[in-house]
């Protein structure tokens, strides 16, 4: 009987794993572009409110705040595409599949913050309570947990 070493990984080369690794980050970037898109355009129209001229200035600032961020994380989410268009043909793949994902964990990070922040302002507007911080901290702490520790212990446990 022959010994059979085990199988990992796929049979694929360079450029094929970088075309499926894009390709797989292009469907979880639309995810998040979708989401943080509609919260920018959302947060953009804000400013145009008559509600907005009675905010204090910790609300006001909290929304420039949480408009910068949503600004930076769109930036972040649709550079993956830029840098595809940009590098395309020019045989790189594999570094660029590597920075495109760089730039979609920045950007995952800058939505966390950016709706961390949204839900900062719309709390603090809708119930004017202590509280809100505590319920804000809750909810980033879920935030964290689903798209990040949950993943990171995933691979840390079914990876060798």
């Amino acid at each position: 009987m022959m010994d059979q070493e085990k199988r990992t990984g796929r049979d694929e080369t360079e450029e094929e794993r970088a075309d499926r690794r894009w390709l797989e980050l292009i469907q979880e970037v639309r995810v998040a572009q979708t989401g943080v898109q509609i919260l920018f355009g959302f947060l953009l129209t804000v400013v145009f409110t008559t509600k907005y001229d009675t905010l204090g200035d910790t609300e006001q600032t909290i929304y420039i705040v949480t408009v910068v961020l949503g600004a930076t994380a769109t930036g972040a989410l649709i550079g993956p595409v830029s840098l595809h268009r940009m590098v395309s043909g020019r045989r790189i793949k594999p570094q660029a599949v590597e920075w495109a994902s760089r730039l979609t964990s920045v950007g995952l990070v800058l939505l966390l913050a950016t709706m961390a922040s949204a839900l900062l302002l719309v709390l603090r507007v809708a119930m004017d309570d202590d509280f809100v911080p505590w319920l804000v901290a809750g909810v980033v702490l879920w935030y964290v947990v689903c798209w990040f520790v949950l993943p990171l212990w995933t691979r840390r446990r079914h990876t060798e």
